[in-house]
């Protein structure tokens, strides 16, 4: 992307507008939330304050292994700065080796081991640069500026130098943390897939189970159909009952494909009691294998809520599984429960409880339960606890600024209160 700073002439600006550029600078870059802004904002103010004529600021990307042109100053960059360039090419590499900037007039007369090779020398010419100032962060190259032609700052003197050092370390210290938050974000959305796909094998379990009533009576009525086609009441009260088994298997194959999608909050007005017997639904067939009842009260009155089906699901199947995996051994009651709740201040919400009858969480384990990393599964396989499940639910419900709390008992249960602000009446 190019965009065109005010000031590329050849007057370069004073120090108390160099002093003024850095605090307005830094104060700009600390509000940024989009990296393709900050970097059109860096490249500007470092292209102004070196008073080139054009320039362009390229980031690491490691997903294409490459570094990538971001953004650029000057109509002049597009057409004689590439808009990759690979790890291995000179430019790159030689910053990566030197740490310190590159211009024009690196003789051979520059400190050992700091003078550019022949090919990153090559490379400035072609994109009529004066200078190249890396940004390095924690001993990598996370990305660098190409400074095109132009006057170097002079008008105060060495502080001028100073001043655009400064700029470029602000540069390098807003990239760094803003890739970070981004990589943090990646990192979670990564997380809240793979919880929700370790989940997939349940509910693929309740689905082959829930599909064998209605696949019967649809390989029933194809069988009778020839014999009986003279019989009209047959036809038409058997094909209703196909039709609508063929609509419940429609149903329990689309949950699945929306669940094991990975989509960006959708906040829709839900039936909260309907998700729960949804989720209910798939785990029913665990349950039975393991000896565990469950009863489930779904209130009446319950009050709709503007949520994430898929998320509030997955909060659900987590909070389900968690319980069943403590009553497995012996089996067990999972209770769940729904009610509208009104609170001190008048606010209503959806509040759900999820209580079962295993083993309990000892007391000083209880504080941590939503903390990233931590499991009281230690079991090896697939009953192995990555302790990031609650971590996740805790995450989500936030988000839908909500309310999660826990309850237990060590040889009597666990409950948890999950509670949703409710829609307006």
């Amino acid at each position: 992307m190019t965009v065109h700073p005010q000031d590329t002439d050849s007057t370069a600006p004073s120090f108390s507008e160099l002093m003024d550029m850095v605090t307005t600078f830094a104060a700009d870059l600390g509000s940024m939330t989009d990296l393709t802004a900050l970097a059109n904002r860096i490249i500007q103010e470092i292209c102004r304050a070196g008073s080139t004529t054009h320039g362009a600021l390229f980031l690491l990307d490691r997903e294409r292994e490459c570094y990538r042109r971001t953004s650029m100053v000057g109509p002049i960059a597009s057409t004689v700065i590439p808009s990759t360039l690979a790890l291995d090419h000179p430019l790159p590499r030689d910053l990566s080796a030197t740490n310190r900037t590159m211009t024009q007039t690196d003789t051979v007369g520059s400190p050992r081991g700091t003078l550019p090779g022949a090919g990153a020398r090559a490379a400035m010419k072609a994109m009529e640069a004066s200078r190249i100032v890396p940004h390095h962060s924690n001993g990598r190259l996370i990305g660098f500026s190409i400074l095109g032609e132009g006057h170097p700052v002079t008008a105060a003197g060495v502080f001028g130098e100073s001043v655009l050092a400064t700029l470029v370390q602000t540069a390098t210290n807003a990239i760094n943390t803003l890739v970070l938050h981004q990589d943090l974000h990646h990192s979670h959305n990564l997380m809240k897939r793979t919880d929700r796909l370790k989940s997939l094998e349940t509910i693929a379990g309740g689905f082959a189970h829930e599909i064998r009533n209605p696949l019967t009576s649809i390989k029933t009525f194809i069988q009778l159909a020839p014999e009986r086609k003279d019989d009209p009441q047959f036809i038409q009260e058997f094909s209703k009952v196909v039709l609508d088994d063929v609509y419940r298997i429609e149903r329990l194959i689309q949950e699945i494909l929306d669940y094991a999608r990975y989509m960006e909050p959708q906040l829709t007005d839900e039936d909260l009691n309907d998700i729960v017997a949804s989720c209910l639904y798939f785990i029913e067939v665990k349950a039975d294998s393991h000896g565990i009842k469950i009863e489930k009260e779904l209130a009446s009155d319950l009050p709709r809520v503007m949520l994430d089906r898929q998320q509030i699901k997955q909060v659900l199947l987590n909070l389900f599984l968690n319980a069943m995996a403590a009553m497995e051994k012996s089996g067990g009651l999972l209770h769940v429960q729904t009610r509208k709740l009104v609170k001190a201040e008048g606010n209503v919400w959806a509040h759900i409880e999820i209580k079962d009858t295993g083993e309990g969480i000892p007391e000083a384990n209880l504080e941590h339960i939503f903390d990233p990393f931590f499991t009281t599964k230690h079991e090896s396989g697939e009953h192995e606890g990555t302790g990031l499940g609650l971590t996740i639910v805790h995450q989500i419900i936030q988000e839908h600024h909500g309310e999660i709390l826990v309850k237990s008992s060590v040889g009597v249960g666990t409950t948890f209160f999950v509670s949703l602000p409710a829609l307006p009446a």
